[in-house]
C-alpha cells in the first residue's frame, strides 16, 4: 500500500484496516461482499480497534507535519479535523472502559450481529452460501461478547439493570420466531439443510446469550445507577455530537435551551390542537387523532404508503430545493424485524448503491397505523432527511473520503439534518393538514424534551421553576427516570410502548438523544449565517447541495463551515 500523503489517504487507509477488524462495517459499506466473518467481540477485539486508532492518529500527525500546506485545502482540513476528533474521542472512551459497557436496547454488539444479515445480498445461491457461512459464526461472535461482559464484571464496568432487562426481553422476542430460522426459510432449496443447521445454531446462541444476561450478568448489575454522572456524560456527549459541551457551563446552557424550546413548541401545539379539536389540549387532540384520524390498515399497506410518500417527496423536491443524482433517488420502505426498538430508523446505501438506502418501521405487533404522526417521521427518516444526506454522502465519497462520508459520521450532524428536514418541510407548507402539523410539532417537542430529560437525569439537574402539570410539585428537585417518564407522557402523543422504549434508550445511550435538537440548531444557525453572508445572492438549493456534499463534521465545526458556503 502506498504511504499516505494526505489526511484523506490516512482516513481511507484507516477504513480499510477497520473493515479488516470489523466485517460488519465492511458489509454496511457494501464492500467485500464475499466476507463471511463476524467481528471479534472479545476484549482482544476491543484492544485491536484501539491500537488501530492510536496508529492512525500518529500517522495523521506525521502527514500534517510533513506538509503544513495541507491545512489550506478545505477538504483536507475538514477530513483531518474529523479524523482526529473522532479517533481521540474513541481513544478517550477506550481509556475509560466504555467499550465494555455497550449493552443497551438499540446499538450494541447483540443487535449488530443480527442486523448485519438484513444488509447482506440475498439474490443468488452464492449470496445465500455466504449468509450460511456467516450464520455459522454467530455462536463464536456471541462467545466473544460474553468474554467482554465477564471482563466488564471483573473491572466493575457494568450497565444498569434496566438495560439488561430490556435486552433480555428483546431476545425473548427474537426467540419467539425464532428469528434466524424464519430468516433462512426463504433461502434456496439447494442450501436449506446448511441454512437450517446454521440458523438453529445461531438461534441457540441467542438463547445462550439471553440466559447469560438474565442469570449471570444481570444479577451482578443490581445497584448500578441509571444515571452516569457529569464526567461520563460529558465524554459521551462529545462522542455523539463532536462538541465539547462538558467544558464550562455548556451542558447547563443546552439544558436551558431545551427547556425554552419545549415551552415555545408547546405554545404552537396549543394553537394547532384547537384546530383539530376545539377546546382540546395538545395531548387530547393527539389521542383523538390516534383513534379517529386518518389511518392505514395492514402492514404491507403502510409500507406501500410510506414508499409512495418518499417517492413523491423526491419528485417534488428535486430541481426545486435539491439537485439529486439518479442513484440518490432510490430509497426503499421496509418493515423492521421483530424485537427491534420501537423507534423507526434508516440504513444507508452501500458504497456502490447496489443496496439502496432503507427506512424501517417497527410495527410492535400493530396492524393499524394512524398517519398524523408518521408523515413528519418519514420526512426525517427518508426524504429529505437521512436518506438525502447519507445517500448524497455516498455519491460524493470519491471526491472526499469514505471516512468523511460514512465511517466518521457524527450522530448529531446526521440527526440534526434530519430534524432540520422536518422543519424545512413545514417551511415549505407540507403540513397543511392540522393533524399532520400537530404530528410535526409532536416530533419537535419530543426532541426538545429529550434534551431536558437526558441532561437532567444524568446530571441530576433541578426541574425548572416554571414546570407545570405533574412536574409542578417537583420544581427544584433533581430529575429521576420516573419524573422523566411522567414528563414524556404529558408531552408526547406516542404510544406507551414507544415512550417506555425511549426512556430506556436515553439511560442506556447517554448524550445521544440531545444531538437531534442541538444538531438542528447548528444547521439552522449555519443556514442563517450563510444567508446573511450571501445577501440577495443566497440560493437555498445551491446551499443545500453544498452543505450535503461536505461530508461529516462535528458540531464544533459544522456551523462555521455551513456559514462559509
Amino acid at each position: 500500500m502506498t504511504t499516505p500523503a494526505t489526511p484523506r489517504q490516512v482516513a481511507d487507509a484507516y477504513v480499510e484496516k477497520a473493515a479488516d477488524l470489523d466485517p460488519i462495517l465492511a458489509t454496511g459499506l457494501g464492500i467485500r461482499p464475499g466476507d463471511d466473518r463476524l467481528p471479534d467481540l472479545s476484549p482482544g477485539g476491543i484492544e485491536a480497534e484501539a491500537a488501530l486508532a492510536r496508529e492512525t492518529v500518529a500517522e495523521l500527525d506525521r502527514v500534517l507535519a510533513a506538509d503544513p500546506a495541507l491545512e489550506d485545502d478545505a477538504v483536507e482540513r475538514r477530513c483531518a479535523r474529523l479524523l482526529r476528533e473522532r479517533l481521540t474521542a474513541e481513544l478517550d472512551a477506550h481509556a475509560a472502559g466504555e467499550p465494555f459497557r455497550t449493552l443497551n436496547n438499540l446499538f450494541s454488539p447483540v443487535h449488530s450481529v443480527r442486523q448485519v444479515f438484513s444488509m447482506m445480498p440475498a439474490a443468488t445461491e452464492q449470496d445465500w452460501s455466504v449468509l450460511a457461512r456467516r450464520l455459522a459464526r454467530v455462536p463464536e461472535a456471541y462467545r466473544g461478547y460474553r468474554e467482554t461482559l465477564e471482563e466488564a464484571a471483573r473491572r466493575d464496568l457494568l450497565v444498569a439493570p434496566r438495560q439488561v432487562r430490556t435486552v433480555v426481553e428483546q431476545l425473548d422476542e427474537w426467540l419467539a420466531g425464532p428469528y434466524f430460522a424464519t430468516f433462512v426459510a426463504t433461502g434456496p432449496e439447494a442450501l436449506q439443510a446448511e441454512l437450517r443447521a446454521a440458523a438453529e445454531a445461531a438461534d441457540a446462541a441467542v438463547a445462550e446469550m439471553r440466559d447469560h444476561l438474565r442469570d449471570v450478568y444481570g444479577p451482578r448489575t443490581e445497584g448500578v445507577p441509571d444515571a452516569v454522572g457529569r464526567e461520563r456524560y460529558a465524554a459521551a456527549v462529545r462522542r455523539w455530537t463532536g462538541s465539547d459541551l462538558g467544558a464550562g457551563d455548556g451542558l447547563e446552557e443546552a439544558y436551558a435551551y431545551g427547556w425554552a424550546e419545549h415551552r415555545r413548541i408547546l405554545a404552537e401545539q396549543r394553537v394547532e390542537a384547537e384546530k383539530v379539536r376545539p377546546g382540546a389540549t395538545p395531548l387530547e387532540a393527539m389521542r383523538w387523532l390516534a383513534t379517529n384520524g386518518p389511518a392505514v390498515e395492514g402492514v404491507e399497506a403502510i409500507r406501500e404508503r410510506l414508499q409512495q410518500m418518499m417517492d413523491d417527496a423526491i419528485a417534488e423536491l428535486d430541481g426545486t430545493h435539491f439537485d439529486l443524482a439518479e442513484p440518490v433517488k432510490r430509497v426503499e420502505a421496509m418493515i423492521a424485524p421483530p424485537g427491534s426498538a420501537a423507534a423507526p430508523y434508516y440504513t444507508r446505501p452501500s458504497q456502490d448503491f447496489s443496496r439502496p438506502g432503507r427506512t424501517w418501521l417497527p410495527t410492535q405487533g400493530r396492524t393499524r397505523f394512524p398517519l398524523w404522526d408518521l408523515v413528519s417521521i418519514w420526512y426525517h427518516e427518508g426524504v429529505p432527511g437521512h436518506h438525502l444526506q447519507l445517500a448524497q454522502w455516498v455519491h460524493v465519497a470519491p471526491q472526499l473520503s469514505t471516512y468523511q462520508t460514512a465511517v466518521g459520521m457524527v450522530s448529531a450532524n446526521a440527526e440534526g439534518w434530519a430534524l432540520y428536514a422536518e422543519r424545512l418541510m413545514d417551511e415549505l407548507g407540507y403540513f397543511g393538514d392540522p393533524g399532520e402539523r400537530l404530528g410535526f410539532l409532536d416530533a419537535q417537542q419530543l426532541r426538545a424534551v429529550r434534551v431536558v430529560i437526558d441532561i437532567g437525569m444524568h446530571l441530576g439537574l433541578p426541574v425548572p421553576d416554571d414546570a407545570e402539570g405533574a412536574l409542578a410539585e417537583h420544581r427544584g428537585q433533581p430529575w429521576t427516570p420516573e419524573l422523566a417518564r411522567a414528563f414524556l407522557g404529558e408531552h408526547s402523543g406516542a404510544e406507551v410502548a414507544f415512550l417506555d422504549s425511549e426512556l430506556v434508550r436515553y439511560l442506556g445511550l447517554p448524550g445521544q438523544a440531545i444531538g437531534y435538537k442541538l444538531g438542528e440548531r447548528s444547521w439552522l444557525a449555519g443556514r442563517e449565517a450563510a444567508r446573511r453572508n450571501r445577501g440577495a445572492g443566497f440560493d437555498l438549493k445551491a446551499w443545500h447541495m453544498a452543505a450535503l456534499s461536505q461530508g461529516s463534521l462535528g458540531l464544533d465545526d459544522l456551523e462555521a463551515e455551513l456559514a462559509a458556503l
